[in-house]
Parts: structure tokens; C-alpha cells; sequence
């Protein structure tokens, strides 16, 4: 927790005047059972009205004080604990913007989500609670006692017997509970994953009538946290049963002693009152020390899990080149021995031994089985992931020498799963140029064949995009995708399988404006079709990680028996039209 305090250093003044102030509350509070003793033995035993309504006067101004003592400490404490979340879950965020597709992997999305909100929500209530209670709770605890032996040295014996018996029955239970929290985060990651994927896959739920399974798995989760959260619930109802026991046989024997002592003439019965009141004190201090620790405990383990976030380095480092955009071709791409595997120090790799030259304006295409390499292929060329071996260069400079944002800018990615977000049509294209003109949006949804359907939407350009364009079917929005990509006007534009949810007739138009359109662009098509890359200046064909063929269509059927395989699996259900 302490690597967290830095975020704390702008809110100095809040956190010396809030806890300078509930400890003046408690103060006050402290003085309250002298009053109280003094208006029952100087006022009501002598009924003498005046002094009652004097020391009551003053036992109103103690709590009107008192109460804005703590207004201040809570607003205090407000706006440094917001400020706090704030300013730490913005960090947070900003990191992971900064991490690779690995480092994503690795968290996975639903964790770094509740990492994001919940633990760091767990952080602002500890900061809350370091400035109203950790000074003023203790003080009360400790005060009281001294308060009680200023007012009688022999009866607070009662109190050093008492205040250690509640202490125990505190340790015990929150060293048995306090393990239980850790977990129940981690239960709590569970439940939002599974949350996650039950609503984000709604839709292949229902298609499969999987709504009563999806509901088990999410029961199953719940009632895995929910009995965590009874084991704590049930060490947790043994402490007030407990405490409340033994501070109320602190209580009789105070009266019982006390009593005595009022009987004899040693004691006055205000004195008596103010013990008992003291004593509340005492109990109600230590239990709110109790659930410190369980708040602190909580916010340690949220802490620990933050941290994580901020000492994992992404793997892909920005790069310190320039790119000259004006001076220097950006389109000829060349793997040296490149392999990688998605897991470090594993010798499994998704791609391995590569040696591929992709010239500057080719259109190359990327075909091979499920799981070949393909899409890891072209992931590495924006440098989505590091090799784990060899080198990629673009123009003869190695990737890793230039800065990502450059790079990212000169590199179309439309990735295989069509992602827009909710906004407008206009808003999500900008997101390829943000000065794009209304001529720019229109000529890349015109070659990205989206044109005719955008322009019989409602409002056009302005047409509202739900959250994840679930307002439009899956080849509007594979289409959509590719426009966003092409109004950057980039060097190289990959498309990974971003056209399979289009009919073949579309598919070939899209083909033919872009070989039109981008003649001086490279181009990269993974596609499982060979229809779709028939004529492109290059074919690579992937099998099991590795190159198992390079060419052109005629060459390859005759030299590669894996993408004779393809197409000839494919060539009785394509028809050959619209190539390009």
C-alpha cells in the first residue's frame, strides 16, 4: 500500500485537518460523560434547574462543535479519497493502454476490469477511513481509559481487565477472517469474468439454448464467493455476542462496585454514570479498530493486485527512430528466422522459422488451416506482440526502431473480429483520421462497398452505433472496420480475415476497389478462401506454424499439395468469378 501513497501528495492540507479534527471530536466526545456526571450530581441530586440547563447549554455547544469538527473531517476525507481513486485509476488505465497484447492476455480482460473498479474503489473507502478513524479510534479507546481512571483509579481496575478480554476476542476473529477477504477477491474476478462472457456471448447463448447452463455456471461462481462470505459472516457473528458479553459484565460490575461505593458515600451516582459511559466508549472504539483491520486488510490485498498492474512492464517497448513520411518508402517488409510463441520460455511456437519478403505496393495473401499462424503472422508486423526470436524489418529498419504511434499511424489493421463503438458512424471512421472531411468518409465507405447501406441509414454519417454496433449485422460491421482503416490512407493495410462475413459477390467487389484504389499500397490478405487471393502477386501458405508454400496461384497448385488441398476442397462450392 505504501507504493500507492504518492497519489495522496496533493491532498496534504486534507489529511492533517481532517484527522486534526475528528480528534478534536473526540475530545469533546470524551468530556461529554464529566458533564453528564456534573448535571446529575451537582444539578439533578440538588435540584438546582439553573445548573442543569447551564451544563446542558454546554453539552449542546460540545455536540454542535463536535459536529462540525466531523463535517470537516468528512469532507476532508471526501475529497481526498476521490481524488485518490481518480487520479490513481486514470494511472491505471494509462498503463494498461501501454501494455502489449500479451501483457492483456496474461491479466486477462474481466481481472484488470475489476482491478480497475473494485479494488481501487476498496482503496478510496481505506483512504476514507485512514483520515476519520486511524487517529480518532484508538485516541477514544485509550482516552476513555484514562478518563475513567481521572474519575476513580480503584473502579477503572475494571477497565484494565475488561479492555484486554475484548482485545483478544478481536484478534482472534479477524485472524481467522482476514485470509477469507484475500480469497473472496479473487472469487470476485470469477464472477466478473463469467459475467462477462455470459453477456458479451448472449447472443451464441441463446442460439444455443445454453441459458440454464450459463445460469449454473454463474450460480455456481456466486455461491462459491457467497460461502466465503458465510464463513466470514459466521466467524463475524461470534464478535458481538462476544464483546458485547464481556463489556456488559464490565458494566455490572461496575455498578455492582461503583454502587457500593455510592452507598458508602465515596463515590458520587454521576461519577458512576460516566464510568459506564466511558466504558461504552471503550467497547465501541475497539470494535471500530476491528473493522479497520478487516478495511486495511481488504485495501492491502486490492493494493497488492494494483500494484501487479504497475510493475509489469510491457514486453513491447516504444520505439526511439523517426519515420520522415515525406523522404522514406514505408512498404517493403522482411522476416528474418522470426518465431514466437504467446508463452514466454516455451519452445511451442505459434509461428516459427520465418523467412518472408513482402515488397512495397504487393498484394500478398495469407492462407493455411485453423490455427496455422496466420493471424499471428500479421500481429507482428505493428508489432502487436515482439518476436520471441529473429527480427522484422520494414524498409530496412527494424520494427522495434520505430516509435509505436508512427508506425500504428502507417499500418491499416482490420482485425478479425469487427470492433466499433458505440457513438456515430462518422465518430468511429474518425478514428482513422480525426480531421476527415465528409468526401474522405464517403470514398473509403465507397471502397470498403458500405456506401449504399450507411447512405439508407436514418441520419447517414450520423446514425447512432450502439455498444458494440449490435444495430448492425456482422458483414455491415466487418465493412465498416475495413473504411475506418482505409480513410487513414495507409502504407500497409493488413486485412485478417475481415471480409468472411461477406457474400462472395461483395467480397469481390471489395477486392477490386482496393487493388484499384491502393495501387501503391501493400497490401495483406488472410483469408480462408482461395478464391478471394487467387490473383494476388503472392501467396504465403501457413501449416502448423511454419511457410509451407510461397507463390503464385498456378505455381502453388502444382508445387504446395496443402494449398492444392484448400482448393480443391473449396473449387466444387466457389465459383472462380470476381477474382482478382
Amino acid at each position: 500500500m505504501f507504493k500507492l501513497v504518492r497519489y495522496l501528495k496533493n491532498y496534504k492540507k486534507q489529511l492533517i485537518l481532517g484527522p486534526l479534527f475528528k480528534l478534536t471530536e473526540a475530545v469533546f466526545e470524551l468530556i461529554v460523560p464529566i458533564i453528564t456526571a456534573l448535571i446529575i450530581d451537582k444539578g439533578v441530586l440538588k435540584n438546582d434547574v439553573s445548573y442543569v440547563l447551564k451544563m446542558g447549554g454546554v453539552l449542546i455547544f460540545l455536540g454542535v462543535v463536535g459536529l462540525a469538527c466531523a463535517l470537516i473531517c468528512q469532507y476532508s476525507a471526501s475529497i481526498a479519497s476521490q481524488g485518490f481513486g481518480t487520479a490513481l485509476r486514470n494511472d491505471i488505465y494509462k498503463h494498461i493502454n501501454s501494455f502489449s497484447h500479451k501483457e492483456i492476455d496474461k491479466f486477462g480482460t474481466p481481472s484488470l476490469i475489476t482491478r480497475i473498479t473494485n479494488d481501487v474503489n476498496q482503496l478510496q473507502f481505506a483512504v476514507a477511513m485512514l483520515i476519520r478513524l486511524v487517529i480518532r479510534a484508538p485516541f477514544l479507546a485509550v482516552g476513555a481509559v484514562i478518563m475513567a481512571m481521572i474519575v476513580d483509579v480503584k473502579l477503572s481496575l475494571v477497565f484494565l481487565v475488561v479492555t484486554p478480554i475484548i482485545a483478544v476476542i478481536l484478534y482472534v476473529i479477524m485472524k481467522r477472517s482476514v485470509p477469507f477477504f484475500k480469497l473472496a477477491q479473487k472469487k470476485l474476478d470469477n464472477i466478473s469474468r463469467i459475467s462477462r462472457e455470459g453477456l458479451s456471448g448472449a447472443r451464441v447463448i441463446r442460439a444455443f439454448s445454453k441459458q440454464k447452463s450459463e445460469e449454473m455456471r454463474f450460480s455456481n461462481a456466486a455461491r462459491e464467493q457467497a460461502d466465503i462470505s458465510i464463513k466470514v459472516s459466521k466467524l463475524s457473528s461470534l464478535l458481538n455476542p462476544l464483546t458485547y458479553a464481556v463489556m456488559n459484565l464490565g458494566i455490572v460490575a461496575l455498578l455492582w462496585f461503583g454502587g457500593g461505593r455510592v452507598a458508602a458515600g465515596d463515590r458520587q451516582p454521576g461519577e458512576v454514570v460516566a464510568l459506564v459511559n466511558y466504558m461504552t466508549q471503550t467497547y465501541l472504539a475497539l470494535v471500530v479498530v476491528a473493522n479497520l483491520v478487516v478495511i486495511f486488510t481488504k485495501a492491502a490485498a486490492s493494493a497488492a493486485r494494483v500494484n501487479e498492474i504497475f510493475e509489469t512492464e510491457p514486453s513491447v517497448k516504444e520505439g526511439s527512430g523517426n519515420i520522415s513520411q515525406e523522404n522514406e518508402s514505408f512498404g517493403k517488409i522482411f522476416f528474418k528466422d522470426v518465431s514466437f510463441s504467446y508463452v514466454s520460455d516455451d519452445e511451442k511456437f505459434a509461428v516459427k522459422d520465418l523467412n518472408v519478403v513482402i515488397n512495397e505496393g504487393e498484394t500478398v495473401g495469407i492462407i493455411g488451416g485453423t490455427g496455422a499462424g496466420k493471424s499471428t503472422f500479421v500481429k507482428l508486423i505493428p508489432r502487436f506482440y515482439d518476436c520471441s526470436k529473429g527480427q522484422i524489418y520494414i524498409d530496412g529498419r527494424a520494427v522495434e526502431d520505430y516509435p509505436l504511434n508512427e508506425l500504428r499511424l502507417r499500418i491499416g489493421m482490420v482485425p478479425q473480429k469487427a470492433v466499433i463503438f458505440s457513438g456515430t458512424v462518422e465518430s468511429n471512421l474518425r478514428w482513422g483520421k480525426e480531421d476527415a472531411t465528409e468526401d474522405e468518409m464517403y470514398k473509403a465507405l465507397e471502397i470498403a462497398q458500405a456506401r449504399d447501406f450507411v447512405e439508407k441509414l436514418p441520419d447517414g454519417l450520423k446514425s447512432m452505433v450502439l455498444q458494440g454496433g449490435k444495430n448492425f449485422s456482422g458483414g455491415q460491421k466487418q465493412r465498416l472496420t475495413i473504411a475506418r482503416a482505409l480513410i487513414q490512407k495507409p502504407d500497409i493495410l493488413i486485412l485478417d480475415d475481415s471480409a468472411s462475413a461477406l457474400d462472395l459477390a461483395t467480397d469481390a467487389r471489395l477486392r477490386k476497389a482496393i487493388y484499384e484504389n491502393l495501387k501503391n499500397t501493400t497490401v495483406i490478405i488472410v483469408s480462408q478462401r482461395t478464391n478471394s487471393i487467387k490473383n494476388a502477386d503472392k501467396i504465403i501458405v501457413f501449416e502448423n506454424g511454419e511457410v509451407a508454400g510461397m507463390g503464385r496461384h498456378e505455381e502453388l497448385l502444382k508445387s504446395c499439395p496443402v494449398y492444392k488441398e484448400i482448393h480443391m476442397s473449396q473449387s466444387g462450392t466457389e465459383s472462380e468469378e470476381g477474382a482478382l
